[in-house]
């Protein structure tokens, strides 16, 4: 179905355009056929002998070039193509796009052209996050432009957040989705999401707290990704020092009680991703100040008390209960075996089974390997590679993606 398709890819400025050459070779290997025009800043990334050797065709600068001009206008360079693929779109060219800028030979050809696009943004996180460029992508949706990321993570410039590139695979998998006849870009538009993530803090005194290692960047990076995909998203977060994803709704919690509170307020939901770690005892009388040492060598005695289960409270059949509830099982042993029974007993949909063990570096680090539990037998485990918390993300809505008709 795909060999003969056309495709005509911009290659804007950025040093996220390294990647797009693995976006070309895996779309020469399906025989579609692809003509590229690289900006001028694209061309400080890549150069146009790495292109054309991959494309196996010329490539395009110049719009001024008569000789490019006798060979192929940048109309019928426009106008040949299924699909335009913009990637990666800089802030610069989103802008352009967006204003109907006709200034050189890429934004020419996207004036010139009517046929559909696809754009996949890379920039800084503040880039992304700034309200021109908010409005500008908002105003590109409205006319019809496709999007595929931005993805959360760490980004080139040493800063963490939206604005890295969507990983070839993903770039790979919406053009062909397009050429196929399939929605791109918002698949999960109209879909309710909520995530929990980060840990809770159970309060001992006024100073003190109960609490765990969790981070929170799985469950970040989970709300990032299902809200790229177009879910409507409320992430519930225990105390990080991680930025508010994107487009998200944050509600913010302390405690066991106030996580479970806004889960239960933030329902009815199409997805529920239980990625918090939350603790699972409190302190049954939390002191009204500060516990203090006597100088007797006597140790308070706290007598704890079990939390409310989160997991297992939204997976009871109900009116309120969510399509798909997934969730966590951070486990240090028989990591497996451990998360198989905790998918049976708390009723879920999927167990997403993480070791933790010291040494693994998953609790508070920026890489998780994953096994999915979909069922009660081995036969339908998949087992995710090693990789970053924002992949293992994007995995995920993938999967979520493919549950849902």
């Amino acid at each position: 179905m795909l060999a003969g398709k056309n495709i005509l890819l911009i290659i804007s400025g950025g040093i996220a355009a390294y990647k797009v050459l693995e976006v070309i070779r895996r779309l020469r290997d399906r025989d579609i056929n692809i003509r590229a025009i690289l900006t001028k800043g694209g061309a400080e990334f890549v150069t146009p002998l790495s292109v054309a050797a991959l494309t196996e065709n010329k490539v395009y600068q110049d719009l001024f070039s008569l000789t490019d001009e006798a060979e192929m206008g940048h109309i019928r360079l426009s106008r040949e193509a299924d699909l335009v693929l913009v990637a990666p779109a800089s802030a610069d060219i989103l802008a352009k796009m967006a204003t109907g800028q006709a200034s050189d030979l890429a934004t020419t050809a996207l004036l010139a052209t009517n046929k559909r696009v696809l754009i996949a943004p890379a920039m800084n996180v503040e880039m992304w996050n700034h309200p021109a460029t908010q409005a500008n992508i908002a105003t590109l949706e409205s006319r019809g432009v496709m999007r595929i990321g931005p993805s959360a993570g760490d980004l080139a410039c040493g800063e963490v957040g939206s604005g890295r590139l969507a990983e070839p695979v993903e770039i790979i998998a919406a053009v062909i989705d397009f050429l196929e006849g399939q929605p791109v870009g918002k698949p999960l538009a109209g879909k309710k999401a909520v995530v929990t993530s980060g840990p809770t803090h159970e309060p001992i005194d006024p100073v003190r707290y109960i609490a765990n290692r969790s981070s929170g960047k799985q469950g970040h990076a989970i709300a990032s990704a299902l809200t790229a995909a177009g879910a409507d998203v409320t992430l519930i977060s225990g105390p990080v020092a991680l930025p508010d994803p994107a487009g998200v709704n944050v509600v913010r919690i302390e405690t066991a009680q106030q996580m479970l509170d806004a889960v239960q307020a933030a329902l009815p939901a199409d997805i529920a991703v239980c990625a918090a770690a939350v603790a699972d005892w409190r302190v049954a009388d939390e002191a009204g100040q500060k516990l203090k040492k006597d100088g007797s060598g006597r140790i308070p005695d706290l007598k704890l008390s079990e939390n409310s289960d989160i997991l297992a409270t939204i997976s009871k059949v109900g009116p309120n209960r969510p399509g798909l509830v997934i969730g966590f099982a951070a486990e240090t042993e028989n990591v497996i075996a451990h998360a198989r029974a905790k998918r049976v007993r708390k009723g879920c949909d999927w167990i997403l089974a993480n070791d933790v063990a010291p040494g693994t570096g998953t609790f508070g680090g920026d890489e998780n390997e994953i096994c999915l539990i979909s069922g009660e037998n081995a036969a339908s485990d998949e087992v995710w590679p090693r990789q970053d918390k924002a992949g293992v993300a994007r995995a995920l809505v993938q999967r979520i993606i493919r549950h849902f008709p």
